[in-house]
C-alpha cells in the first residue's frame, strides 16, 4: 500500500506514571485497508531518553475477561515494553511500584484496540497488566531484553490498595469477571511485595535509565 509522502509522525504522550508514554499512530486508509507505522524507536528516543533495543517479541491471545498482571523485573535490567493490541481489544494499565517514587502506588489505564492501535511505553521498573476486553484479543509486545524467571515478579492486579478500576462488561456488552492464571492470583499484594523487598527502587532505576542513556550517545 502507498502511502502519502508527508507521512506524519505518530503522537506521543507522557502518562501520568513517569517513564510510561501512549503512542497514537497516524493510520492511512483507503479502499484496499489500512496503514500505519506502529513502532517508531527512533521517534521515542528523544521522550525515553534512549532508542529502545528491541531483543524479544512476544504475543498473546486471550478471551474476553483474562487478566494478565501486574508483572514487573528486577531492575536491572529488567524489561521495557512497548505493547499494543492488533486484534480486539484490551485495558492496559501501567503501576509505578519504584520505592522512593514521589508517584508510588500511581495507576493509569489505556484503551488499546484495532480500531484507534494506540500502544503503551512502559519502562523499566515499571509495573504492567491488562484486561482483555474481547475474545481472541491479541496483544504484542516489543521487549528490551529476554524474559528471565528467576528476575521475573508479580503483583496482585486485584489489590485493594492499587485499586485499579477494572471494566466489568467486555466491549460487546457482555458481563465479564477477571480470569488470572494460578500464578497470578497467588500474587503478593503492593505492601506485601515491598516489605519482601521485591520491589524496585526508584534512585536505582533513574540511575539505571542515565546509564542506557550514556550508552546510546555517539
Amino acid at each position: 500500500m502507498s502511502r502519502p509522502t508527508d507521512v506524519m509522525s505518530p503522537k506521543i504522550e507522557p502518562l501520568s506514571v513517569p517513564g510510561s508514554w501512549m503512542v497514537t499512530p497516524q493510520q492511512f486508509g483507503d479502499a484496499r485497508g489500512v496503514f500505519l507505522e506502529s513502532f517508531r524507536g527512533d521517534l521515542l528516543a528523544p521522550h525515553v531518553g534512549h532508542r529502545p533495543d528491541i531483543v524479544q517479541t512476544n504475543l498473546s491471545v486471550s478471551a474476553a475477561g483474562v487478566l494478565r498482571g501486574l508483572h514487573f523485573a528486577d531492575v536491572p535490567p529488567s524489561q521495557a515494553k512497548y505493547v499494543t493490541c492488533v486484534s480486539g481489544a484490551v485495558l492496559d494499565v501501567v503501576v509505578d511500584i519504584r520505592v522512593g517514587s514521589p508517584t508510588f502506588g500511581r495507576w493509569e489505564s489505556v484503551l488499546l484496540d484495532d480500531a484507534d492501535r494506540r500502544a503503551v511505553y512502559v519502562a523499566e521498573g515499571l509495573g504492567h497488566a491488562f484486561l482483555s476486553l474481547a475474545d481472541d484479543s491479541a496483544v504484542l509486545y516489543l521487549c528490551t531484553a529476554p524474559y528471565a524467571p528467576g528476575r521475573e515478579h508479580g503483583i496482585d492486579p486485584l489489590d485493594p490498595e492499587l485499586g485499579i478500576d477494572w471494566p466489568a462488561t467486555a466491549r460487546d456488552g457482555r458481563p465479564i469477571t477477571p480470569v488470572l492464571s494460578d500464578k497470578d492470583r497467588a500474587a503478593p499484594s503492593l505492601a506485601e511485595a515491598r516489605e519482601a523487598g521485591l520491589l524496585p527502587d526508584y534512585a536505582a532505576t533513574l540511575e539505571f535509565y542515565a546509564s542506557l542513556a550514556a550508552r546510546s550517545r555517539p
